[in-house]
């Protein structure tokens, strides 16, 4: 059985096998050919381009191929960088990279809302606020009476 296809013109074949009571009575078909034949003015023409327009286009299409990894390489720095901006992994690697994270906030939060749910350990674990190390804001003057007066009260 052969059924043309609409979108291409050509025929595909479609083979039916044959039932237990078919098989004595019924002799496979013949394999046909459906080969487009080829115009008859094409046949003169060459189907080849100068060496040099071939050249050209390798050497543009390697320009593409460059610039297509470097924009991959800079996507990946982006999405490393704004993982980093919401300080809320340990580690900003940790987030494997989806493009659709760069287009909106929202899919990236929710992405790293999901990773934490399911791995609480890469959350950040730096310290924030008044934590009694580090600099603190010192007086103008030393007041001795009243650091006295305050441990004696």
């Amino acid at each position: 059985m052969t059924t043309p296809r609409p979108d291409t013109g050509t025929t595909d074949r479609r083979v039916r096998e044959p039932a237990e009571s078919d098989a004595e009575t019924t002799e496979p078909e013949s394999p046909t050919t459906d080969t487009p034949e080829a115009p008859a003015e094409d046949a003169d023409e060459p189907d080849t381009f100068p060496r040099s327009v071939v050249e050209e286009l390798r050497r543009e299409n390697a320009r593409y191929r460059t610039r297509a990894g470097q924009a991959d390489d800079m996507s990946q720095r982006l999405h490393l960088e704004l993982v980093r901006a919401t300080n809320r992994l340990a580690d900003p690697s940790d987030l494997p990279f989806d493009e659709n994270h760069l287009e909106d906030v929202s899919i990236l939060d929710a992405a790293i809302d999901q990773l934490l749910a399911a791995k609480p350990h890469l959350a950040s674990r730096r310290p924030s606020g008044d934590i009694g190390q580090g600099a603190t804001g010192s007086a103008d003057t030393v007041d001795l009476a009243g650091i006295l007066r305050a441990r004696a009260g």
